[in-house]
């Protein structure tokens, strides 16, 4: 089982560091392991070469029917457990920070429609751990930043959202717009903490790319720190553009958020569940089946 999880995670990242990292355990070790189940299997199952590493045809062929078999030994607990307890009549919505109202809107929808079956609650959380959550089975669904990758998951985009530069007021009175080029001589305040959504990596690689290389991490406290440092003079952030946005309570004094002319980036929110908890006969097919018609007209803001 555990050859078959190392086998999956290599597959998937066709990296063997970032598979090791991902498993959490050390390159070497993981490739050794590989090793050993190509010798019992009698397949090669990866072509490496020093610069790159692919699947064999075998290797594309077992692929599906290990996810399967992982996937189905993953689903072990959360099936156990509703196997041998009465069936709970609280299920749980993860929430991540910064929901828009308009998608609360929905959850609330969501909630009044499957009151006669269940009590839906919201839980909080970064979108990576609620995204496990439900993997789990410790959570119904989620609403979490997308993108995301777990083949056992039903992603549902719900959401778009604009954003767009925060920025010193001061510096920038009178502005309706920014340009990448006027942002150069701010310092980029980047999150370091697992609770940024993974887009932001894209978006920190696309300012370095354009010039913008200065850059503060502000850890954990990332919202409010980054308003304290824009507020100061001294740094920009990016975030949602939509005065709506709950992210903008967050603002101080001397802070505007302005859209940047020559870069249009946009975050996605994704409704998600478990693919083998919503199908026919499933313990979740009335909620999920309530939370696709709610949900299934995409936002924007």
């Amino acid at each position: 089982m555990l050859h078959l999880r190392y086998f999956v995670a290599v597959a998937e990242e066709l990296n063997f560091s970032q598979a090791a990292r991902k498993l959490h355990m050390a390159a070497s070790p993981l490739s050794r392991r590989i090793k050993d189940l190509e010798r019992e299997l009698g397949h090669a199952l990866f072509e490496r070469t020093t610069h790159r590493v692919e699947l064999t045809p075998a290797g594309a062929a077992l692929l599906p029917m290990a996810r399967d078999v992982v996937e189905r030994v993953n689903a072990i607990p959360w099936r156990l457990r509703e196997a041998v307890r009465p069936r709970r009549n609280t299920e749980f919505i993860g929430m991540p920070a910064g929901v828009h109202p308009y998608l609360r809107d929905r959850v609330r929808l969501l909630e009044e429609a499957s009151r006669e079956t269940l009590e839906l609650k919201r839980w909080p959380g970064t979108s990576a751990g609620l995204v496990t959550a439900v993997h789990d089975g410790k959570l119904a669904l989620t609403l979490a930043r997308l993108p995301v990758s777990d083949p056992a998951l039903e992603i549902i985009e719900v959401m778009t959202e604009r954003l767009g530069a925060a920025v010193p007021a001061d510096l920038f009175a009178g502005r309706e717009s920014v340009r990448l080029e006027d942002l150069m001589d701010l310092s980029y305040a980047a999150a370091s903490d697992d609770s940024t959504p993974a887009y932001f990596e894209e978006i920190d690689a696309r300012l370095n790319s354009a010039g913008l290389k200065k850059r503060i991490r502000i850890g954990t406290a990332q919202y409010s720190g980054a308003s304290e440092l824009i507020s100061s003079g001294i740094a920009f952030s990016i975030t949602m553009l939509s005065a709506k946005s709950p992210m903008h309570l967050y603002r101080l004094e001397n802070v505007v958020v302005l859209p940047v002319e020559d870069f249009q980036p946009a975050l996605v929110t994704g409704l998600l569940y478990r693919k083998d908890r919503a199908g026919a006969g499933a313990d979740l097919e009335g909620l999920i089946a309530q939370a696709r018609t709610i949900f299934g007209e995409p936002l924007s803001a």
